[in-house]
């Protein structure tokens, strides 16, 4: 009755149109209400611990904020002028480039919706100006963008390893061959497509272009070395990477870049003007650049829009929390895993309904929601199995990487219509071709664990 009474009301509340965090607290107030022990107070108490109490969610506002800031600067220009002089001359090396700067862009933003914003946004009117067609180019950034959540550092997988507890740093080193191996597989594909249909290529700018345009995007280039180098070398936790991250994200695109704040449009260096003189006459300006920067309209616009998305996200994340605590209350994912276990269901049958599950759930809900809901109750089978729980967690991110492809609410289809102006039918024709290869990729994670489980496992082996 319980377990009827919760998730009854949870989809009964989504199929009338409610929110997910209040069809997700709604659900759980009225389950608490009518089966728990427990008192009202509980509910606030556990509302305040989900925010609070998790070290781990607090990476989550910053790496928004470094997000949001990049996407707004120039970095994502750059990282594309740089992806097209290495791999442009290649045929069909425009879509290549799309690929491998939608890997760079998912290295420093951990959001899918955002790499096909700040990627999409430039590279397909330029595919479609080169001779690509416009569906091409679509499907191809549409796709490339779920990479998004799969390249750490990654605010799916965060969630994730607040909702089971598990490292979030091992998570983060878990994704990164599986990320470079789907950005690998989308490149290949393109190449023989377009052999196929004789598309394009752009001419081979020379080695100092190519060194030219790595300097100019360095400035992004760095992000990727200083969030991963810290977390992987142990240096910094995943929050204390994304606090600094979020730091320098503002610092690259103010200060640096300066394609928004005080100094916008502002040259580095005046004619005439030394290199060493311009360098000392730049960090002079520094602590006016960060004061002007409390009054500046375009910084705080930006900021305005990463705490709106924050403070979405952290919501869902506190209604989900909650959830979680009125299912191991009621000891219900504890009843699932011994039903489950009684069957007799291999560790191989199990990782088919997980995915199962998964697909379906990824159509109605936004993945971050997916994951407060099913990890409770999937992470406790899993280990009755002996399934690794880092192996799991990158079966449901990349789960959840065709969970933004597909409708209703595919949330990189409703993005790539809004940046193409073309409906949200035409988006998902455009993106269907290139998902039977994330469904090829889905099976090979699944079934492989040592993609997901080498990297980790070595480096601890170093320590």
């Amino acid at each position: 009755m319980t377990i009827a009474v919760l998730f009854g009301l949870l989809f009964l509340c989504m199929f009338m149109g409610m929110p997910i965090a209040i069809a997700l607290g709604l659900s759980s107030v009225s389950t608490i209400l009518l089966f728990s022990n427990d008192s009202l107070a509980s509910i606030s108490l556990k509302l305040f611990e989900a925010t609070t109490h998790h070290y781990t969610l607090l990476a989550i506002p910053f790496f928004i904020l470094s997000s949001a800031f990049l996407s707004t600067g120039g970095v994502a220009r750059r990282l594309i002028n740089f992806a097209v002089d290495c791999v442009g001359h290649v045929r069909g090396g425009l879509a290549m480039a799309s690929v491998m700067a939608c890997m760079l862009f998912a290295a420093v933003s951990g959001s899918s919706p955002a790499t096909v914003a700040a990627i999409g946004s430039i590279v397909i009117v330029g595919m479609v100006r080169a001779g690509y067609p416009k569906a091409f180019a679509a499907g191809v950034i549409a796709n490339a963008g779920t990479l998004g959540i799969l390249i750490p550092p990654s605010i799916v997988m965060l969630v994730y390893a607040a909702a089971t507890e598990v490292s979030a740093s091992k998570m983060f080193m878990a994704g990164f061959i599986p990320g470079l191996m789907m950005g690998g597989i989308l490149m290949v594909a393109i190449y023989i497509v377009a052999r196929i249909k004789g598309l394009p290529s752009q001419p081979f700018p020379g080695v100092s272009a190519v060194l030219g345009s790595g300097a100019r995007a360095m400035g992004g280039l760095m992000l990727i070395i200083i969030v991963l180098g810290s977390i992987y070398g142990g240096i910094a936790s995943p929050t204390e990477a994304a606090s600094v991250a979020a730091v320098y994200a503002w610092l690259v695109s103010v200060w640096g870049y300066r394609d928004i704040g005080p100094l916008k449009d502002t040259p580095w260096r005046f004619e005439g003007e030394s290199s060493i003189r311009a360098w000392g006459r730049n960090i002079v300006q520094l602590p006016w650049v960060m004061i002007r920067s409390v009054t500046d309209k375009e910084v705080a616009h930006v900021v305005k829009d990463a705490a709106k998305v924050s403070i979405m996200l952290l919501f869902i994340i506190a209604n989900a929390m909650l959830f979680a605590h009125v299912l191991t209350t009621e000891r219900i994912p504890h009843t699932i895993a011994e039903s489950i276990v009684a069957w007799g269901l291999p560790a191989w049958g199990f990782l088919i309904v997980v995915n199962i599950l998964l697909l379906i759930a990824g159509n109605f809900m936004e993945p971050s929601a997916i994951l407060l809901i099913m990890a409770p109750i999937l992470f406790p089978i899993a280990m009755q199995l002996g399934i690794d729980p880092i192996h799991l967690g990158i079966i449901m991110v990349v789960n959840m990487e065709i969970g933004m492809l597909t409708p209703p609410v595919g949330l990189n289809l409703f993005v790539t219509a809004g940046i193409t102006g073309e409906s949200i039918g035409w988006a998902i024709k455009a993106a269907l071709p290139w998902l039977s290869l994330l469904l090829v990729f889905l099976m090979l994670i699944t079934y492989i664990p040592q993609i997901s489980l080498f990297l980790p496992e070595y480096l601890d082996s170093l320590r």
